[in-house]
């Protein structure tokens, strides 16, 4: 259970800790009116789309649910790969699991895409992934102790159900 939240939680910060020093190089080089502009308003839309509605509203109350569940109903595989499991690609619904593979794979894709940007513009949306990612750390870990804390959760752990296809 403390190893499902404690991967997710690491690898979330790891990107953290890997992304912003490309992100401050970008500031520290100066943007123009312009990239200052575009650097706002992009921040504001991953602090909205990504912190907010990606994390805060999905992602987190989900992983907190399913870290639950490993805790109410623990196997050994869960337990040994619980990073994967909490982000739902095993012992998942259908939904989830093709979300979990197709959301890896997209941001496979951007960290690629990304990667071959100049500065600043790389920095800029370094900057705006951070702002996000920093959210959705900060939301997992408020969403973790609430579900470890709480008698029960507001949100499902999205795990197949017996019977049912």
């Amino acid at each position: 259970m403390l190893w499902g939240g404690a991967g997710v939680l690491g690898m979330l910060g790891f990107a953290i800790f890997r992304l912003t020093p490309r992100a401050v190089a970008a500031y520290e080089m100066g943007l123009t009116g312009w990239q200052w502009a575009i650097a706002v308003v992009f921040c504001a839309f991953m602090a909205y789309s990504e912190g907010y509605r990606g994390f805060q509203l999905r992602f987190s109350p989900r992983s907190a649910a399913r870290i639950r569940y490993l805790r109410d109903h623990p196997s050994l595989v869960r337990s040994l790969l619980a990073p994967l499991f909490t982000l739902g690609f095993f012992h998942a619904t259908r939904r989830t699991k093709v979300f979990a593979w197709v959301l890896t794979f997209g941001i496979v894709v951007l960290v690629v895409l990304v990667h071959r940007l100049d500065q600043p513009w790389r920095g800029i949306i370094d900057a705006g992934v951070v702002l996000g990612l920093s959210w959705g750390v900060l939301s997992l870990a408020w969403c973790i102790h609430r579900a470890l804390g709480q008698q029960g959760v507001d949100y499902s752990p999205e795990v197949p159900v017996p019977g049912v296809s």
